[in-house]
């Protein structure tokens, strides 16, 4: 039997002018529905609050786990996320979905142990 493997999700929400909060509230639905549909990992999901520091556009960015690569494709057909994804597209001027994948972790620094005298 192959093994089932997550799929990481680094997703930046661009909401319409004034719909920041909204899109926010929409996104905190978001993950306890996929998790209660049994659609996503774990790994709980972080939204951060992001702006571009050139322009000075803020946008939100979402990092999450799908449990496999099909659940994306069965959260489209389940009208508990259709809920909360249809609202969320008409506050949204644009989003950007990346599958990410890890090339390398770095963990704290090791704290180095004091000779014993």
């Amino acid at each position: 039997m192959p093994k089932v493997r997550p799929v990481t999700m680094l997703v930046s929400y661009y909401p319409k002018e004034g719909k920041e909060r909204t899109l926010l509230s929409l996104l905190k639905k978001q993950w306890p529905t996929l998790n209660r549909m049994g659609l996503v990992s774990e790994m709980p999901q972080t939204i951060w609050r992001a702006s571009d520091k050139r322009t000075g556009r803020r946008y939100l960015v979402e990092l999450f786990q799908w449990k496999d690569s099909r659940a994306s494709g069965r959260a489209h057909r389940m009208p508990e996320v259709m809920a909360i994804w249809n609202p969320m597209t008409a506050v949204l001027e644009s989003m950007q979905l990346a599958r990410v994948e890890p090339l390398a972790t770095r963990g704290a620094p090791r704290r180095r142990s004091k000779p014993r005298a």
